[in-house]
Order: C-alpha cells, then structure tokens, then sequence
C-alpha cells in the first residue's frame, strides 16, 4: 500500500514537472526564434504578427545550417541518446534499459530541440516534450531510488504528460502512456 502512494504522489510531481518542462519549452523555441531571425531577446511570439526584415540581411539564409551544425555537436558531444524523434528513444529506454534515462538528455533535449525548430529546422515539439517528460520521470525514479517496475511508471506517466503538455489533451496522454509505453 505505501509502495502505491509513494509512486501516485512522485507521478503527480513528474507531471506537474512536465507540464512546467513543456511550457519553458515552448517560451525556448519562442526565444529561440526571435534571437534568430529578428535579433530579439524575447519570449514573446505572435504567428500572425507582421514580421520586419531581418537585422541580418541575405545572411538570414545561413542560420538554419549553422545551427543545424551546433545542434549535431551539442548532442554529439553531451547526451547522445538524445537524438532522434524522442518517442522511439523513450521506447528504447523503457524495453533495453530498465527505463534509465540520463540527466543530461532533459536539458540538451530541450536546447537542441528549441534550437532545432526556433531556427526553421523540420522538427515537430510533440517528440522532444515526450522525451523530456520521459527524462524526468526517470530521474525522479532513480533519485527516490524506486525499483524498476515503479522506474518505468514514472517514465511512462512523465511521457504521457509531454503529450497531454503537447496537446492539451490530458485524456490523450494516459492512453498514450498506456498503450505505447507499458505494453
């Protein structure tokens, strides 16, 4: 009976950690984008809002490759198994790894995602939130030091709360914690 509180009290602190990750995410990518292109350090965007020429000129074309090339180095050199779509990863850890994940992997996740898409990079935010989520479930369960069935709950419940961040969708994150990372 303790083991069950114990694991329903640390997965409402992965999701409300999630869902605080997902936002400071988002406001990244925002800040990303306009320090980027408009040479503005602002968490602030508006889709719609009329957007003047960029400060830096024709140059404005190299920014997606040279950050591409800082990205590929970030993870290279920093947390490896952050690359990817961030879903499949999370499957690798849960199924191959007892559902460790590394600390490393929620902040350059975060950097290397936020900057990947802030800078025009084809990425979606729905995997990086996941894996991020994922991430911290883990490492909450390793720092109370949960057994391994309890470790992957919490990576599970912090994966589903990425896609309930994600989508507004609180519903579509239990099924989808559920069905694709517990069975």
């Amino acid at each position: 009976m303790r083991s069950i509180v114990i694991v329903s009290l640390a997965a409402l602190v992965v999701g409300i950690i999630a869902g605080l990750g997902a936002w400071l995410f988002r406001s990244l990518i925002a800040f990303f984008q306009n320090l980027l292109f408009l040479g503005d350090f602002s968490f602030a965007f508006d889709p719609t809002a009329f957007i003047a020429e960029s400060p830096w000129g024709p140059g404005i074309i190299l920014v997606p490759a040279v950050v591409a090339g800082f990205v590929a180095w970030l993870v290279k050199t920093f947390a490896p198994e952050a690359k990817g779509h961030g879903v499949p990863e999370v499957m690798d850890a849960i199924h191959y790894n007892e559902g460790r994940i590394r600390p490393q992997v929620v902040v350059v996740k975060a950097l290397a995602s936020a900057l990947s898409i802030g800078s025009g990079g084809s990425a979606g935010r729905e995997g990086p939130i996941i894996q991020i989520g994922a991430a911290m479930g883990s490492n909450l369960a390793q720092i109370i030091r949960l057994p391994v069935g309890q470790r992957l709950t919490l990576v599970a419940a912090g994966a589903g709360a990425g896609i309930a961040a994600a989508f507004n969708a609180p519903l579509g994150g239990l099924v989808f914690a559920i069905e694709l990372m517990l069975l």
